[in-house]
């Protein structure tokens, strides 16, 4: 049984300075740089939350950001309320959050604000709640293949042997349920890095959830990523928004 929030509120985090993707990012904020010559990764990312009942966001910025208020305003053309948290200096993941944890309901969504995926946004933070855990990751199995031999050595001994494997991770998507009550014990106005709130929850016996997802998913900020969002975006587009 789905349980269906009054308004669900997401966080958009849009303040870093994307050094990954210059030249492109030296005139405009990573969230603004555009697909295949098309819409913003963060028009796109709006679009989504409208259409899986986020009714209001609340959009972090930092670098470059008077652009990206310009370009969304109000969030009235996308069917969302939308309003700004200016980051005056590089807080973290966590720490735009907490520094307007005020102005958000018990349980709310975080997202990086250049991923491209057809997750439901909804159904996690929907889980999230239903879970009671304190932070929900949304996850995804990457593979990395390794260029070299690797070696298992115990000692001065080589016990074991595998020539340039895959390695399979589960990684985080930069897309989180969080509660309020996760975050009130730390100060506003100071940095919290996500790997520090999660190593900080484990290290309380406070596990966080992870909640998998096998679909697509791009984490732009990387130029591979981009590059391959810019090449296959024609038949991305119905993916991320169906309908269009």
């Amino acid at each position: 049984m789905r349980v269906m929030s009054p308004v669900r509120h997401a966080v958009v985090l849009a303040g870093g300075m994307g050094t990954r993707l210059r030249p492109f990012t030296d005139s405009r904020p990573k969230p603004l740089v555009t697909i295949a010559g098309g819409p913003p990764i963060l028009e796109i990312v709006l679009l989504q939350l409208a259409r899986q009942g986020f009714g209001q966001v609340t959009i972090a910025i930092g670098h470059l950001g008077a652009q990206i208020e310009t370009a969304v305003g109000d969030g009235e053309r996308f069917g969302l309320s939308v309003e700004y948290a200016v980051e005056t200096e590089p807080l973290g993941t966590m720490g735009p959050v907490i520094a307007i944890l005020d102005r958000l309901p018990e349980h709310f969504l975080v997202l990086n604000g250049d991923i491209l995926t057809d997750i439901s946004y909804s159904t996690l933070l929907d889980d999230h709640v239903m879970s009671n855990a304190p932070l929900t990751i949304g996850t995804h199995r990457r593979q990395v293949d390794v260029d070299f031999g690797v070696l298992e050595v115990s000692g001065n001994e080589v016990v074991g042997f595998r020539e340039k494997p895959t390695l399979d991770y589960s990684v985080s998507m930069g897309v989180y349920g969080l509660s309020r009550a996760t975050l009130t014990a730390y100060p506003p106005g100071r940095p919290l890095g996500f790997d520090e709130l999660v190593l900080d929850l484990l290290a309380s016996g406070r596990r966080p959830r992870s909640y998998p997802f096998g679909g697509f998913w791009l984490d732009v900020g990387r130029p591979e990523d981009y590059e391959r969002a810019n090449r296959d975006f024609g038949d991305l587009r119905s993916t991320l928004l169906p309908g269009d």
